[in-house]
């Protein structure tokens, strides 16, 4: 009876430890992956039209489509919810289209929204952020707050017309950009921070903050003031299909921030700064909000710009759960994956995963440093598990991998498995790093047989 009762427990011992140890099993990439997949569901579109046509506006390059648009998100707001088709035409929208719930912008093919340029046409000041610190000011050109299942669609084009007017503003923004970050570090109430007029913090293009349900699809986006296309503490997010055409100072493509559950596919870039860049907030206020931005999927999709992918410089929050998979590139970039912070931020980049993604001539391939532009001191950022796979350059004419830790946290467990770089300047840059495991990894010829004595 009792050695019964000894191999009852001991077999129970065993299935208790073998079933511990298949729940620890670490998933693999693609179970990672496909689990986040499984939680980004695209908002469904209304079936309610509303033509921008019927509430006065007028596509002749002339007329204000402001309050056509004004007029047309109430009645979708009444209705509970619609789309809000916008036909063929130039449509002129002199100050910002403000998003209700459950709405659609469709722009049909040939139907171009152009803002207007008299900065005092966005204002009242907005809640708002603005290089990771939360402010009031002018408000984004298109800006959803606090509302859910939000949608932009269709084969036109959004123009910012950022050349002519925002954008002459970034040689006078140093003075109120400093402002920012001490209130930042001083924690000074969100109240008291009211920029707008008599300051020169260029707005948003398109901005969605604290939303639910989010699709891009499909339109051009030209000309920005600022960041492109903003997505700040908003979950379930979409963007497909978009092209975009920016080349003012800072247009960046889509700037994810404290957000999560993120899918940007199938995107053509043409920017002149970051096409993703994925940002958590800035200094103490980043550190202090602690919404790390995770589980972002950016895929086949085609990089052209400043740089590829970037983690940074805004990060105090934290970055996790990122996947770069099946991209390739549509012209040039400075750099293809860039990870960048300094010891002023803190937070934590981890669990980054890059497989399939090739691009043509670049300054630097992979660029990792904890000590962007030289400064910074107290709060030195965690980087570590980043995982790329299957990444090729064609040039890289300054250097191809860089790690660039700090003393006293070191970047950590960075694998390199099947990287190519047909050729570089400087293969390796490597200091403050530990455990930087290479596999299957060729820069410059391939070596081959080795050659005997003659």
């Amino acid at each position: 009876m009792i050695l019964q009762r000894t191999i009852w427990l001991f077999a129970l011992y065993i299935s208790t430890t073998l079933i511990c140890c298949q729940s620890k099993k670490e998933l693999s990439r693609e179970e990672k992956r496909d689990a986040i997949l499984r939680d980004i569901k695209v908002p469904e579109i209304s079936t309610y039209i509303l033509q921008l046509t019927d509430f006065g506006a007028k596509g002749d390059s002339a007329a204000n489509n402001k309050p056509a648009f004004d007029k047309a998100m109430q009645a979708s707001k009444a209705k509970g919810g619609a789309k809000i088709v916008v036909t063929p035409g130039v449509y002129i929208v002199n100050g910002p289209i403000q998003f209700v719930s459950n709405t659609t912008i469709e722009l049909q093919k040939g139907a171009k929204l152009i803002f207007g340029t008299n900065a005092k046409d966005y204002l009242p000041v907005v809640p708002t952020s603005w290089e990771g610190t939360f402010i009031y000011n002018y408000s984004p050109l298109i800006y959803a707050y606090k509302v859910e299942n939000v949608a932009i669609i269709g084969e036109g084009t959004i123009d910012g017309n950022g050349k002519d007017g925002f954008s002459k503003w970034y040689d006078l923004q140093k003075p109120s950009q400093q402002l920012s970050r001490k209130m930042n570090q001083e924690e000074t109430p969100l109240k008291d921070r009211v920029f707008g007029e008599g300051h020169y913090l260029r707005p948003h293009l398109i901005q969605f903050y604290d939303c639910k349900n989010i699709l891009i699809e499909g339109v051009t986006i030209a000309n920005s003031p600022f960041w492109s296309v903003h997505f700040l503490k908003s979950e379930n997010i979409t963007a497909r299909k978009v092209k975009f055409n920016a080349f003012n100072k800072n247009n960046d493509g889509f700037d994810p921030e404290y957000s999560k559950n993120v899918l940007i596919e199938d995107i053509d870039f043409n920017n002149a700064d970051d096409n993703v860049a994925i940002k958590a907030g800035r200094d103490h206020e980043g550190r202090k909000t602690a919404i790390s931005s995770e589980n972002i999927i950016i895929r086949n999709c085609r990089f052209k710009g400043l740089h590829g992918v970037v983690i940074g410089s805004e990060m105090s929050a934290g970055v996790q759960n990122v996947f770069v998979e099946n991209c390739t590139y549509g012209g040039y970039c400075k750099r293809g994956i860039y990870l960048k912070s300094n010891p002023d931020r803190g937070g934590f980049i981890k669990n980054i995963y890059v497989s399939n993604v090739e691009f043509g001539d670049v300054e630097d391939g992979v660029f990792i440093t904890s000590y962007y532009h030289g400064e910074g001191k107290g709060f030195a950022t965690d980087i570590h598990d980043i995982f790329i796979d299957n990444l090729r350059f064609k040039t890289a004419h300054n250097a191809g991998l860089v790690i660039q830790g700090y003393p006293d946290k070191k970047v950590r467990d960075v694998h390199f498995t099947k990287v190519k770089i047909d050729s570089c300047t400087t293969a390796l840059s490597l200091s403050n790093t530990e455990n930087i495991i290479f596999n299957d990894v060729v820069i410059g010829k391939q070596v081959t047989v080795p050659s005997a004595v003659k």
